[in-house]
């Protein structure tokens, strides 16, 4: 990694609103729209968003329910490809397949339209945060259902919380914190 893009990612991380004891106490929690508050920390991001998502040569983005909504189509448009969105379910019309996943406090399921992607798709799924990998593992299982070549980028890793180990899937994280 070159120094400027060094810089890029430190602009980033010094963008991203840190509260102590949130939503509890002795969670420290990262908040991503401290970037979007900071137009050139934004436009940072987005660059190098944009610039992983280009050396994969991704044929569609895929944003998961809610905050993949943020990032997801800013990247398609920029690239000129498709913008597909995971949803919870009920929130999406016609026929869709279908991923239950767990929580810490219960079980959700995801949802994409069938046969929006395509046979053997190259995409990219971006989220804001991976944390513990439930959600992002989730959209994995759901896109294999549709026999797409999956790859993950998220804004911000939460690394002690192994997330990553979970994802059957490359993931790139743009900052990371313990």
């Amino acid at each position: 990694m070159d120094e400027a893009h060094r810089l890029k990612i430190a602009v980033v991380r010094n963008a991203i609103g840190t509260y102590p004891d949130f939503p509890k106490p002795g969670v420290i929690f990262r908040d991503v729209f401290s970037i979007l508050t900071n137009v050139s920390a934004s436009q940072v991001l987005m660059d190098l968003m944009v610039e992983h998502a280009r050396s994969l040569g991704i044929d569609v983005i895929v944003g998961l329910d809610a905050r993949g909504f943020l990032f997801g189509p800013l990247i398609a448009a920029k690239l000129e490809k498709p913008f597909v969105p995971i949803r919870k379910k009920g929130k999406l019309p016609g026929r869709v397949l279908s991923q239950s996943f767990k929580l810490e406090y219960g079980e959700d399921t995801f949802e994409i339209q069938e046969n929006v992607l395509g046979k053997r798709k190259r995409v990219l799924v971006v989220d804001d945060l991976l944390a513990t990998g439930g959600t992002m593992a989730a959209a994995i299982q759901l896109l294999n259902l549709a026999e797409a070549n999956v790859h993950c980028l998220v804004v911000i890793e939460l690394t002690s919380l192994n997330g990553r180990s979970k994802l059957a899937a490359p993931v790139h994280s743009i900052v990371q914190f313990e």
